[in-house]
């Protein structure tokens, strides 16, 4: 088979896959809830990269019909794409400016300020706020929960407020910015794989995301009207220490290219670092490299499925979930709630939205061309899609971290997640309005 001809359905060609679930969703509800190991999380018990390197064994011993050379080629392919090898090298400069930037104080004295200068009476709404701007700066949610939950957990304590909300919120916020981040993982790979521009992403998410917040917002005032004066305390902070954050967020929305703009915070969380006091070389060598390593997962997942990927490709695995989309879909609507189901069908299996858009984007990229959805369309509803099945299930990391801490179940926190089900019912909205596109091709 030639590269440019495309291969016939076969749904077997998605064992692998299948095989995936299995082993990674099955051993992690068994490990969950049936099995817990003490001081275990259940969903990481068997490494997502240990599941993946079995699923690509199963798609290497798939199509007997071309040679273990060809498979190889295939997955060299896969793993070369252009967006791939920028999206690797983007995760490492993205871990090294996550891991300068807390070492340096930087996300809690961002945090603190920002809470100083609130009144104590909204004091839940600007949790949400401030969560939303930490986390776009920080372009991670995980990061941003652990450090705005401890302050959560003190405020409910402080001010008499239900715990689980302000918690909730955080998370919410946490959605927010991790969904719009320019230095996010997960736009990195939604908009690498699509093939445009993050601003453009950007403009196109922020139609869905900041009503969604806005009406978030209301909710949360009015619950904080409803309420009487509350004292919150003091908390700490160096606006010096807060600055680069703002920078990078400038520079971030006004378009700058993602490498120049890590590399800027990086300089001067590292310059702040030093002059505060909160770095010495040492520490900010160190720092930088903790927060690459914790970036090699992502990385090592991103090749494996790329790889994965590229073989179901070439055994008519994309052929035979587009054939299933063509006879449930109806023209381009159906094509964009598609990628939506198969996006948030992913993050519900590997409880991590930015593998959930790397396995989705090749064919969201398919159903794109077959059914006329803009790119940029395509890798908002990637990111989005994911982001709010990452903000509402209770065994992804971010609502189990944000329970740990807290001291409180995951699942006591999903009633307070308003933003993430007020996102999910404007991206229905958006995909209902939606006019124009073409019929697909019919085989």
């Amino acid at each position: 088979m030639s590269e440019n001809q495309k291969p016939s359905a076969n749904p077997l060609a998605l064992l692998p896959i299948g095989l995936f679930l299995v082993l990674y969703l099955g051993n992690g509800i068994y490990f969950e809830y049936i099995k817990p190991e003490d001081g275990q999380m259940g969903f990481y018990v068997v490494s997502v990269v240990l599941a993946f390197s079995i699923s690509l064994i199963v798609a290497f011993l798939q199509n007997r019909k071309r040679t273990f050379d060809e498979k190889i080629h295939s997955c060299a392919r896969g793993i070369g794409d252009d967006n791939i090898v920028i999206m690797l090298f983007i995760f490492l400069m993205a871990g090294a400016f996550s891991g300068i930037a807390s070492a340096a104080g930087g996300a809690s004295s961002t945090a603190n300020l920002l809470l100083s200068v609130i009144p104590s009476r909204f004091v839940v709404p600007g949790l949400f706020l401030i969560s939303c701007l930490i986390s776009m700066a920080m372009g991670t949610s995980v990061g941003t929960i652990s450090v705005l939950v401890p302050i959560a957990t003190a405020v409910s304590h402080n001010g008499g407020l239900s715990l689980a909300l302000c918690v909730g919120v955080v998370v919410g916020g946490a959605m927010f910015g991790d969904n719009l981040s320019f230095i996010s993982d997960t736009t990195i790979a939604a908009t690498k794989t699509q093939g445009v521009e993050m601003r453009d992403k950007f403009r196109t998410n922020i139609l869905l995301a900041l009503p969604s917040a806005l009406i978030t917002l209301i909710i949360l005032f009015v619950y904080a009207l409803m309420k009487n004066g509350v004292d919150v305390g003091e908390f700490d902070y160096k606006i010096m220490q807060a600055l680069p954050y703002f920078i990078v967020l400038i520079l971030s929305i006004i378009g700058i290219n993602v490498f120049i703009v890590l590399i800027t915070g990086i300089v001067l969380f590292i310059g702040v670092g030093i002059i505060t006091g909160s770095l010495t070389y040492a520490s900010a060598l160190s720092s930088m490299g903790s927060g690459m390593n914790g970036m090699f997962e992502t990385m090592i997942v991103t090749i494996l499925v790329a790889s994965i990927a590229a073989l179901m490709k070439e055994n008519g695995g994309f052929e035979a979930i587009l054939a299933l989309i063509r006879k449930t879909a109806n023209g381009k609507r159906g094509g964009m709630f598609g990628i939506v189901l198969l996006t948030a069908f992913m993050d519900i299996a590997t409880a991590n939205n930015t593998v959930a858009i790397v396995i989705a984007a090749p064919i969201a990229k398919d159903i794109s061309n077959e059914y006329g959805v803009e790119p940029r369309k395509v890798a908002s509803l990637l990111d989005t899609s994911s982001c709010i099945m990452q903000g509402i299930i209770p065994y992804g990391a971010q609502l189990l971290v944000a329970s740990g801490i807290a001291g409180i179940t995951s699942f006591s926190l999903i009633p307070f997640l308003i933003y993430p089900f007020i996102l999910l019912m404007f991206v229905i909205a958006s995909i209902i309005m939606e006019k124009g596109g073409k019929e697909p091709a019919r085989k």
